[in-house]
């Protein structure tokens, strides 16, 4: 069942421009040909649960992997293997060079994490938690002052560096985590929800920074609820579900397999969903989907089909269409077919 739901698309052009045959696939990252992430027949086992199995990943140095899944799909397990927290139950997995299981401190030497929850001291102040955080990482007490100065500014926390974390806002403080998880200038950076809660502009400063430090060679593996995050920064992703990878390819592969436009018909109440699915089914290339909440049908069209003919569809079967809207497919789309998919599968008798 594990490979006929599995669907791999073929690695084209990246989100931040570099396909199979850039720079970063060849390894030219500033000298870090090591800085990448290897993955083979990953999995961890609970007692008689699986929450991962059968994960492979091959992430190039100098680009960024989106990790997509539902809460408890596995993503988190992957985490914590890869990061040293946890054992793997099989498989192997090498971090920067390092093997996750034989060398966790070379590992660990090499990452920067920043988890969903800030994990800075709000009773300090910005420039002595990132002091504190070189200290650890064994660096002098001058150096780590000189770094601590270079990623206030860079995360535009200079001005405020001396408050206390207490007083920061939100985008502040999240700032300031990623900043900690900068302090050793990890090859390999692992996020997880990295904008949870931030607002619009506090989230697209910080997908700026993201893709700065992709130029520069660093290695980025991201979990994210926020599906435009993967689409924006993402390289490559991998959609889980019960502990499986159900899709891997580049945002524009996986949005191409389901094929790249849907009409988007809002009615006026429930009663007019069915109706609206009955009307819109003969223009799609597959069935439409309707949400009772937003009171919408979404229908993947067929190439050449025309909003009008839709419109003139509903029209003959007296639906009082509230709007029509004509767009391409997103990570959304992707994400909800593949999953419900999935879960079918799974529900099917053996």
């Amino acid at each position: 069942m594990y490979e006929t739901t599995v669907h791999p698309t073929t690695n084209g052009q990246g989100a931040n421009g570099q396909g199979a045959n850039g720079p970063a696939a060849q390894g030219q990252t500033g000298g870090r040909s090591t800085g990448g992430v290897r993955v083979e027949g990953l999995g961890k086992r609970y007692g008689d649960l699986w929450a991962l199995r059968g994960l492979d990943l091959e992430v190039v140095p100098g680009t960024v992997l989106g990790l997509l899944g539902h809460n408890g799909a596995g993503k988190t397990t992957a985490i914590r293997i890869l990061t040293t927290l946890t054992a793997p139950t099989e498989g192997r997995a090498t971090v920067a060079g390092c093997d996750v299981r034989t060398d966790p401190s070379g590992v660990r030497e090499r990452i920067g994490v920043a988890a969903q929850q800030a994990t800075v001291d709000e009773l300090m102040s910005a420039r002595a938690n990132l002091v504190m955080v070189g200290r650890l990482h064994h660096r002098s007490r001058a150096e780590s002052a000189r770094r601590a100065a270079e990623l206030l500014e860079r995360l535009d926390l200079a001005d405020a560096a001396d408050r206390l974390v207490r007083t920061y806002s939100g985008g502040m403080r999240r700032r300031l985590d990623l900043a900690a998880s900068l302090v050793a200038a990890p090859e390999v950076l692992f996020l997880d929800e990295p904008t949870t809660g931030l607002d619009p502009q506090s989230r697209g400063d910080l997908w700026d920074l993201l893709r700065d430090l992709v130029r520069e060679g660093t290695t980025i593996i991201l979990t994210t609820q926020y599906l435009e995050e993967a689409d924006r920064l993402a390289d490559d992703v991998v959609v889980l579900d019960h502990g499986r990878t159900v899709a891997h390819g580049t945002p524009d592969d996986l949005k191409a397999r389901i094929g790249n436009d849907r009409v988007d018909v809002k009615v006026a109440t429930a009663a007019d969903l069915g109706p609206a699915l009955a009307a819109t089914r003969p223009f799609g290339s597959s069935e439409p989907s309707a949400d009772a909440e937003a009171l919408t049908v979404t229908l993947p069209v067929v190439e050449g089909v025309r909003l009008i003919e839709v419109m003139r569809a509903l029209d003959d079967a007296g639906i009082d269409a509230v709007d029509l809207n004509r767009r391409q497919a997103t990570l959304d789309d992707v994400f909800l077919i593949l999953t419900s998919q999935h879960r079918s599968d799974l529900e099917e008798p053996a």
